[in-house]
């Protein structure tokens, strides 16, 4: 009988070190450790600004039905406001090595992604093709179409041979008829759209990400306005990459460091360059909702351990 009871007891040791094992193991591992902060802030070279607000940009463009304007022209990723006029499209064309996403701010556009059913595409839509994928764009219906365009900084575009259509001679450049071998494709989490305003709004899809690969990350960040915390939450920074924000809905509060703060409202666009502290919260009374996108989906958030003044 003790023997039994000495054997219990033993299984029930080694099946509580089980347990605590992967408990540890379940939760982020983390380190606390000197991180090489710029001592100087890290600029904002053009095109960046702390804030490119939508209402601005409209007014510099009124009366024009086509036009673009690049907010974001880092290291890592490039976006820029592209405004079609209706019946305007782009050739077919495709991207050598990666992938490109796109916000759909106002109209409407027929996007038609090879291996895909055509879809038309309005406000709220968020979309996106793997690279090697053949798609074209057109503006659909009586008024311009006004997209969001993400691509990773220096991507190759590539057109089709089999299409109307024969590419601008460009300085430096002589256009060769290449075979492109093999394709990306969809998957659970890249999915070809996602109807911001009918799944998530007025849905009941949760946020969360919506492009995730090795060179570029969007995510959904969703929630309700709230005040915001005292200046002394300063947030967590980046070492490698910059970071911006496609605002979607609502209000978003930010308080990045050497800037003022200020509110986001959508449409807008905020970015940060990398090494400078930023926090960013939900403001104002309704549901607020803003697009994270990096370089770096697993990207070192350094955040100050609890306690520190420095």
């Amino acid at each position: 009988m003790q023997l039994r009871t000495r054997t219990n007891l033993l299984t029930l040791t080694v099946l509580a070190s089980c347990w605590v094992g992967r408990a540890e193991a379940a939760q982020p591992q983390q380190t606390i450790a000197w991180a090489p902060k710029p001592a100087e802030l890290t600029p904002y070279a053009e095109p960046h600004r702390p804030i490119w607000k939508l209402s601005e940009i409209l007014a510099d463009h009124a009366g024009q039905q086509s036009w673009s304007v690049t907010v974001v022209d880092d290291r890592h990723l490039k976006a820029e406001y592209i405004s079609m006029a209706p019946g305007e499209s782009t050739p077919a064309m495709f991207y050598a090595d990666n992938r490109a996403w796109w916000v759909v701010q106002d109209g409407q556009i027929r996007f038609t992604i090879d291996g895909q059913e055509p879809f038309v595409a309005s406000k709220g839509f968020l979309v996106q093709v793997p690279y090697r994928v053949p798609f074209s764009m057109e503006t659909v219906g009586d008024a311009p179409s006004l997209r969001f365009e993400v691509t990773v900084a220096g991507a190759s575009v590539l057109y089709p041979v089999d299409q109307a259509f024969e590419p601008e001679p460009v300085e430096g450049v002589r256009y060769t008829r290449i075979r492109a071998p093999g394709r990306g494709a969809y998957d659970e989490a890249n999915r070809p759209y996602l109807d911001f305003l009918g799944e998530i709004v007025n849905g009941t899809r949760r946020g969360g990400a919506f492009v995730t690969d090795d060179r570029g990350f969007a995510n959904i960040i969703r929630g309700r306005g709230a005040p915001p915390p005292p200046d002394t939450d300063v947030g967590h920074f980046h070492l490698d990459y910059g970071e911006f924000w496609f605002i979607l809905e609502g209000q978003i509060d930010y308080l990045i460091e050497g800037v003022p703060f200020f509110s986001a409202h959508q449409g807008d666009v905020v970015y940060v360059p990398k090494g400078r502290f930023h926090r960013a919260t939900y403001g104002g009374e309704g549901m607020a909702t803003r697009l994270a996108i990096n370089g770096y989906p697993d990207g070192l958030h350094n955040w100050m351990p609890p306690g520190s003044d420095d």
